[in-house]
């Protein structure tokens, strides 16, 4: 119906007098009509369709600054078309203050908008950029003192460049290496003697078992079978003794090669990298100081000579960490040492030798206490 009434508005005809002139404009209220209804219409269908449905009515409607009044009289001229620009009614002023709202109240949320998230953007921007900077400084100073050790590491290997050298501290460094590659070899030959005595326990073990199965099945020789048995359960026993002792020997072997002895070793490796760095950065200083003495040349002198000061405190501090680790070490070793080979010496005389009270007395002298028979494995309670 509102289309209708629409459609009828924009086309209807206006009748002139016979000297062209119009009379009295019955399509204005026609328009203005049209678009009051159009507007009811609107507020009728809910106010849930909002402010958009309302656009969307006034711009599926005639287009009033277009439309043109023709005129059905005789010679129509130029003077018999009317146009309706001037004519505006309620709506068409309601759309024009709706469409100038939403763009200025788009605008503002659009700056305020634009304005937080660009700052929010700056600050995650700079953060970045700071991180990235701080890395490719990192990067920069750890390339520029590779360069100089291997530099320093190629002059001394070709001999055209000169080392600090400690004489009596490496002399020490080099018995160290000597003394734990020699004992490696004793925890070696220690492990593969004990492995040996335990297969030839476990036989010893089998095999008294199969003498006092055959001492109760074979009568004519029950006592030969069954003196047997009892010597091998013997050996048996005993040998199982041995294995504590040679056990504790190995343990207390490999405690001291690879942990107190290779702690030592890793110091020994960081005073051997803090000497390298020391030696670069004093032969840079050294270059530095037989070339100009300019501005530019004594600023770089000045950042070298820093360095320097800061390798040399370096190299110190772990060179006496070496001197102190090798004397303690060469004091425990000694004492380790001590305990272990008369341990080693006196079980191993007590067992070929027959002696079970003696062997027995040795490993309480050393307060070893052997695991009952099946105890192989630790119980729940000392895994916790």
């Amino acid at each position: 119906m509102a289309d209708s009434i629409m459609s009828k508005a924009a086309t209807m005809e206006i009748p002139i007098n016979s000297n062209g002139d119009t009379g009295t404009l019955p399509e204005d209220d026609s328009l203005e009509q049209a678009a009051n209804l159009q507007w009811s219409l609107d507020e009728q269908v809910g106010s849930s369709r909002g402010t958009r449905d309302l656009q969307q009515v006034m711009v599926s409607g005639p287009n009033l600054n277009e439309t043109s009044i023709v005129s059905g009289g005789y010679g129509g001229t130029a003077e018999g078309i009317i146009s309706t620009s001037s004519i505006k009614g309620p709506a068409v002023r309601y759309n024009a203050e709706f469409n100038k709202r939403i763009s200025v109240e788009g605008i503002g949320s659009n700056m305020h908008h634009s304005s937080s998230s660009s700052s929010s953007s700056m600050t995650a921007e700079e953060a970045s950029r700071g991180v990235a900077v701080e890395k490719i400084e990192t990067v920069k100073k750890w390339g520029l003192n590779t360069y100089k050790c291997t530099k320093q590491m190629i002059s001394e290997r070709f001999g055209r460049g000169s080392r600090t050298v400690d004489l009596e501290l490496e002399a020490q460094i080099e018995v160290l290496r000597d003394t734990k590659k020699k004992y490696e070899n004793v925890l070696r030959l220690a492990r593969a003697l004990t492995n040996h005595f335990y297969n030839m326990v476990q036989t010893q073990h089998a095999l008294g078992d199969t003498f006092a199965d055959l001492s109760q099945k074979s009568p004519e020789l029950r006592d030969e079978f069954g003196y047997n048995a009892e010597t091998q359960k013997l050996l048996c026993k005993n040998g199982e003794t041995l294995l504590g002792a040679v056990n504790f020997f190995v343990s207390s072997i490999n405690t001291l090669v690879n942990k107190t002895m290779e702690d030592s070793l890793m110091t020994i490796k960081m005073y051997e990298g803090a000497r390298l760095e020391f030696d670069a950065y004093r032969s840079d200083l050294e270059e530095l100081s037989l070339g100009p003495k300019d501005a530019v040349a004594m600023a770089r002198i000045d950042a070298a000579q820093q360095q320097y000061q800061v390798q040399k405190d370096k190299y110190e501090r772990l060179r006496s960490d070496v001197i102190i680790k090798l004397k303690f070490l060469e004091e425990n070793k000694v004492k380790v040492m001590h305990k272990q080979l008369l341990l080693f010496h006196n079980a191993i005389s007590a067992y070929f030798a027959g002696n079970q009270q003696q062997l027995e007395q040795t490993l309480k002298q050393f307060n070893i206490k052997l695991r009952p028979p099946g105890a192989d494995k630790p119980s729940w309670l000392e895994e916790q």
